[in-house]
C-alpha cells in the first residue's frame, strides 16, 4: 500500500518504520502544521497529528476518496461531523484513542470489571494515567474511553472528572513525565482492599503496529469502523 503520514512526530516515524517493514510505501509525510497538500496518491492516510489539524486531515482524506486511519486525540468534539461526511461520501474512517492490541484487550478487561463490581457499593473506582511530557491533551484519550466504558457497564458512575471527585463521579489524574509512552490504571478501593487493573506500554512499537494493522485492514471497506472491528474482539 501507499501510505501518507499526517503527523511526523516520534508516533509518524515509528509508523513508518514498521509499515516499511511490513512491504508499503510511505508517499506522503505532513508535518503537524501542514494544511495543503495532495492526498491522492495514497491508499491510506494514518493521521497522528494535533487536536487542532485533525479533523481538516480527516476531512480532506475522506473528501478524496482516502480511508483515514486517525489516533489523534483532544478534537472529538468534531467526531459526529466526521462519521456524518463519512457516510455521505461512502468513504471509510476508523478513529481509536489507543492503537495498541494489548490496549484493546486491556479496555475488554476493563468493561468487563465494571459489570463485575456495578452491585458492589463499597468500592469506589479512581484512574490514573501517565504519559510524556510531548502530550499536548490531558486526560488521555486513551483515560476517557475507559471511563466511559465504566461508566456504561456501572451503574454507580454517571461521569468522570479531571482531578476531582464527586458523586457518582470517577476522578483521573493525569502525570506528565518524560519519555514515558502510556501508562493506565484503575482502582478499585474499599475498606478492606484494593483492586488495581493497569496496562504499562513500553515503547510506542505497540501503538504503530495497531495504527498499520488498522490501515491494512480498512483496504476495499466502507464506512465507519473502530479497533474492535479490526480485531474482532467486543
Amino acid at each position: 500500500m501507499n501510505i501518507a503520514l499526517l503527523g511526523y512526530g516520534k508516533m509518524g516515524k515509528t509508523i513508518e518504520q514498521i509499515a516499511i517493514k511490513r512491504g508499503h510505501n510511505v508517499v506522503l509525510t505532513i508535518d503537524k502544521d501542514d494544511k495543503n497538500y495532495d492526498i491522492t496518491k495514497a491508499d491510506v492516510a494514518i493521521d497522528f497529528s494535533v487536536p487542532t489539524v485533525a479533523y481538516n486531515n480527516i476531512s480532506n482524506c475522506i473528501n478524496n476518496n482516502v480511508p483515514v486511519i486517525s489516533g489523534t486525540t483532544g478534537w472529538l468534539d468534531k467526531y459526529d461531523d466526521a462519521v456524518a461526511l463519512c457516510e455521505e461520501k461512502k468513504g471509510a474512517f476508523i478513529y481509536a484513542s489507543n492503537y495498541s492490541l494489548g490496549v484493546n484487550i486491556f479496555f475488554e478487561l476493563n468493561k468487563t470489571l465494571a459489570k463485575m463490581m456495578s452491585n458492589l457499593k463499597q468500592y469506589n473506582v479512581s484512574m490514573e494515567e501517565i504519559h510524556h511530557t510531548q502530550k499536548l491533551d490531558a486526560p488521555s484519550g486513551t483515560a476517557i474511553s475507559l471511563a466511559n466504558d465504566i461508566i456504561e457497564n456501572h451503574e454507580g458512575f454517571t461521569n468522570w472528572k479531571l482531578d476531582e471527585n464527586g458523586k457518582k463521579t470517577i476522578p483521573i489524574t493525569a502525570k506528565r513525565i518524560e519519555d514515558v509512552p502510556g501508562t493506565h490504571t484503575v482502582t478499585y478501593e474499599s475498606e478492606v482492599d484494593t483492586i488495581n487493573i493497569e496496562h504499562i506500554a513500553h515503547t510506542r512499537q505497540g501503538f504503530a503496529l495497531g495504527a498499520v494493522i488498522a490501515a491494512e485492514w480498512i483496504a476495499g471497506k466502507t464506512g465507519v469502523f473502530t479497533m474492535n472491528d479490526v480485531l474482532n474482539i467486543g
